[in-house]
């Protein structure tokens, strides 16, 4: 093991024990002594937190206190690399990591524009259609509802910024959607597109330049993130994805994107991601090392990303128990 030490910080860490491995595994192959610290809303119950090195209560991200702790956290440790994982946080990170990168800690994640971008769904559908990359039609609620006509029903409503599936409904018609948009006014229609779903992990390096692109097919989804998922070298996702690399101005790092290619090859890519996708573990096992390259980049060197990777692994997520006895800690 080398002497150089490595300190990386998972926020919001809650079940990202996968991803933790990953960048553990990264370390050992270029001989750095890595420690990871976990931070999160409730440690205790973050199984993350608890296979991490250190791991620290911290308040939620919409908290005026959240930055201000992680700084502290991150001056304590000697944090040299904070990883985001949920998207609420990122916009708050992207604000701040000039004030992290002054006191030698790199944040990674995007430009405020990108984060922005990524966290309204609208505006991601319509940057997508201004750039000639296939997207379904998409509206505010509000605009379906004062102009109906020429939607293909049924409709998928979603929120504008959300995340994970959650507040996801398919609608049958007007009716419905009428209804749904007196629960809540941030709503917006969306295309029901029909096909295979695949999400593509692709990875900007420090410099903004697209390395790697890693399609993988959903076979199967829980709470919106991939259980048992295929890699496959998809000619026309990957296109989007090389697109995507011309036109993200201001990417770093890991983000991913949502796509569902009909039965006729159609792709309607219909969200973007500006953070590690829940499925990249499959991505870093079939030899897109995302975390290693972040790692290289952080001890400063030579950074060995490629688009090299392999072809039909599959992935079947099962469910583990981490056990820990109270006081023990």
């Amino acid at each position: 093991m080398s002497d150089r030490r490595l300190t990386v910080l998972i926020s919001s860490a809650g079940r990202r024990v996968e991803l933790i491995h990953c960048f553990r595994s990264g370390a050992k192959s270029l001989g750095l002594n890595l420690r990871v610290i976990a931070v999160d809303t409730n440690p205790e119950m973050s199984a993350a937190c608890h296979v991490a090195d250190k791991a620290y209560k911290i308040s939620r991200c919409t908290s005026p206190q959240f930055i201000t702790d992680l700084a502290n956290i991150c001056a304590d440790e000697g944090v040299h690399l904070v990883v985001p994982t949920i998207d609420t946080e990122l916009q708050i990170m992207a604000d701040h990591k000039d004030r992290f990168k002054a006191s030698g800690t790199r944040i990674v994640v995007s430009s405020h524009s990108i984060v922005r971008l990524a966290r309204n769904k609208e505006a991601t559908a319509q940057f997508l259609k201004d750039h000639g990359i296939g997207t379904p039609r998409t509206a505010a609620i509000s605009e379906l509802l004062a102009n109906p006509q020429g939607w293909l029903w049924p409709l998928i409503l979603k929120p504008i910024n959300g995340s994970s599936s959650v507040g996801i409904s398919v609608v049958p018609n007007l009716d419905e959607a009428r209804l749904a948009s007196t629960k809540r006014d941030d709503l917006i229609a969306q295309e029901f597109l029909r096909g295979r779903e695949y999400t593509v992990n692709i990875f900007f390096d420090q410099f903004g330049v697209l390395r790697s692109a890693v399609p993988h097919l959903r076979n199967e989804t829980r709470s919106g993130e991939v259980s048992k998922g295929t890699t496959e070298r998809h000619s026309a996702l990957t296109s989007i994805a090389w697109k995507l690399g011309e036109i993200l101005q201001g990417a770093t790092g890991p983000l991913c994107f949502q796509a569902i290619v009909t039965d006729a090859g159609e792709c309607g890519v219909f969200e973007i991601n500006a953070r590690f996708g829940g499925g990249y573990p499959l991505a870093d096992r079939a030899g897109a090392v995302f975390a290693k390259w972040l790692l290289e980049e952080t001890a400063g060197l030579e950074s060995s990303a490629t688009n090299e990777w392999q072809e039909g692994l599959t992935m079947l997520r099962y469910d583990a128990a981490l056990f820990w006895q109270a006081n023990s800690k």
